[in-house]
């Protein structure tokens, strides 16, 4: 088997136990980078050169498995995730030239891992997109089909671990960042409880639905990034003491299948994978039940009224003289809307202008507050749904990926993340695992638990990807 082949247990323990070294491991990993990266571009920034100097220094400790869980390990991280003294953009003109003075809590947990940083991964501008096409330095392609997209906004990660560029990466998911692109490069795609993992240092879109994630190339290895990333921080007041959920047993398993995610504008090949894959649950011992989550059909249009709203606080302070890019004008109001034209792209943009409307004098009941209400209306929907059932299995996404510029229209690539969305507005767990291939493209099938039962989601995800 292939060193890029392996698994982080297998890779780290390798290093660990001197089968291997930790520059035999990045040189890997950089040989596959030279050949397919310039065809992706799924990296924004690969510090080669560094990273192999952190390999040279990786000494595994003299007994096996001392060194760290991830000794010697490349990693991709997403470039909206802030790294000390390495470039971080988050996909824009507006921070093409940041380069940050400390780590993100959940680089620091890998550092002190043993990790190695080998890159940051592309995204859409400020993870606000669903296909990874509206960067300021390009779009990622698809590793199955370069003539498509990887999915977004995490897109750059998917493909690095699809293309076998790193073993795992980080990610962020605000409305199916994670997921979305996982399942479009068939690989496993992590989005945690909200406050489980540490926002800090994660360049912020939508404060109350961002939640940092994790792409792997299986299950375990998601589950292994997880418990490596996860816990309470003092520089973040969002997170909580993580909960260990119980395991229950396949056996014993009551999966739902909600109506409202089986119908109208699915692809009903996939549809039909996800029915094969709860007969294979229901053949492993598993009770399948049908329910419904009513509100669904509002998750989306309250989202693009809560995320807009948001980002437009966020990004309120990239005004070219206190932070970003700063364009030349003569006068003052000309250097804010110039540095502000020229440094943000057309999605942000549109986000921005949208959120600004609805929070507006005379809007913001009749926007805002309405979605606000939806959002806790499908909250309701989740928590009667998992008193009836421990978890839900649904698609992924409604279609495989699609092709490179077929998307124009804004409201149809928002689509892309209908299946994802509910479950950040009601702040739960989701993972997407990989479910086979559709003429010749990957789908994946998402597993959402109650909050904190990420190890449920682990124990039944190991199942499920049998399928695949």
């Amino acid at each position: 088997m292939e060193i890029t082949d392996l698994s982080l247990r297998q890779i780290a323990g390798g290093i660990g136990k001197k089968e291997f070294s930790a520059v035999e491991v990045l040189q890997a990993f950089l040989k596959n980078i030279e050949k397919k990266e310039v065809d992706l571009n799924a990296f924004i920034t690969v510090f080669a050169e560094r990273a192999l100097q952190q390999a040279k220094a990786v000494r595994p400790a003299e007994t096996p498995g001392k060194g760290g869980r991830l000794l010697g390990v490349p990693m991709a991280i997403k470039d909206n995730i802030v790294t000390r003294g390495l470039r971080t953009t988050a996909g824009s003109r507006m921070l093409e030239e940041y380069i940050p003075q400390y780590d993100a809590t959940v680089v620091a947990k890998l550092n002190a891992e043993g990790a190695i940083i080998l890159g940051k991964t592309n995204l859409d501008e400020f993870a606000m997109g669903a296909s990874t096409e509206n960067s300021a330095f390009g779009a990622t392609r698809n590793p199955y089909d370069p003539e498509r997209v990887p999915g977004g906004s995490s897109g750059g990660s998917a493909a690095a671990v699809a293309a076998r560029f790193v073993p795992a990466a980080l990610g962020s998911d605000t409305g199916g960042s994670v997921r979305q692109p996982a399942a479009f490069c068939g690989v496993v795609g992590l989005r945690p409880t909200y406050g489980v993992v540490s926002r800090y240092g994660l360049i912020a879109m939508a404060s109350s639905l961002d939640q940092i994630g994790s792409l792997a190339k299986t299950v375990e290895d998601a589950q292994l990034l997880f418990e490596v990333i996860k816990g309470k921080d003092p520089y973040d007041a969002t997170t909580v003491e993580v909960k260990s959920s119980k395991l229950i047993g396949i056996n014993n398993l009551r999966v739902g299948l909600p109506k409202e995610y089986l119908g109208e504008g699915l692809d009903q090949k996939i549809a039909q994978r996800v029915k094969s894959i709860a007969k294979f649950l229901e053949d492993q011992g598993a009770r399948i039940e049908e329910i419904s989550l009513p509100h669904t059909e509002y998750g989306l249009p309250a989202y693009y009224l809560i995320v807009p709203s948001e980002v437009s606080a966020n990004l309120a302070r990239y005004d070219g003289i206190r932070y970003g890019y700063l364009a030349k004008a003569d006068e003052l109001p000309d250097l804010y809307l110039s540095s502000r034209g020229e440094g943000f792209g057309e999605e942000v943009k549109r986000r921005i202008i949208l959120g600004t409307f609805a929070l507006s004098s005379g809007y913001v009941d009749q926007y805002y507050l309405r979605a606000a209400k939806a959002r806790t209306l499908i909250a309701d929907d989740f928590e009667k749904a998992f008193k009836k059932v421990d978890l839900l299995l649904t698609p992924t996404t409604p279609s495989t990926a699609f092709k490179i510029g077929e998307k124009k229209d804004p409201l149809s690539m928002y689509l892309s993340d209908l299946f994802t969305i509910p479950a950040n507005l009601a702040g739960l767990p989701g993972l997407s695992v990989p479910a086979g291939l559709i003429d010749g493209l990957p789908v994946g099938v998402q597993l959402i638990g109650p909050k904190f039962s990420e190890n449920l989601l682990f124990e039944v995800g190991k199942v499920t990807e049998k399928c695949s």
